[in-house]
């Protein structure tokens, strides 16, 4: 079976889906990146790495109801996948085992 891996944008976009849990959209989840990271970025960006990994099955999908202060329009929400937690599970293992193997070396300023 293959291995589906993820990049540094998905992987922080199932971060920030999993850390809102049932809050998680567009929007949301583009301010809890530029919160923890000061990365800007535009929502297309967003829209496009949560169609891709919904595609992969990292995460799953609803509409919620529409509402009066959106005019009219519903909102879709995010949630994170069994699949989507074991491939974060499996990317801070990687991430954590090579970080602890880097050398204790003293770096001056």
């Amino acid at each position: 079976m293959k291995r589906t891996t993820i990049g540094e944008l998905e992987e922080l976009v199932l971060l920030a889906v999993g850390s809102l849990y049932e809050e998680a959209y567009a929007v949301t989840i583009l301010e809890v990146i530029k919160e923890h990271t000061s990365r800007i970025l535009d929502i297309t960006a967003i829209h496009s790495v949560l169609r891709r990994l919904e595609e992969k099955g990292f995460i799953t999908s609803t509409m919620g109801g529409a509402t009066k202060e959106r005019g009219g329009r519903r909102k879709k929400f995010f949630t994170l996948s069994q699949a989507g937690r074991k491939v974060l599970d499996e990317t801070m293992e990687a991430r954590t085992s090579l970080y602890n193997k880097l050398p204790k070396l003293a770096f001056s300023v």
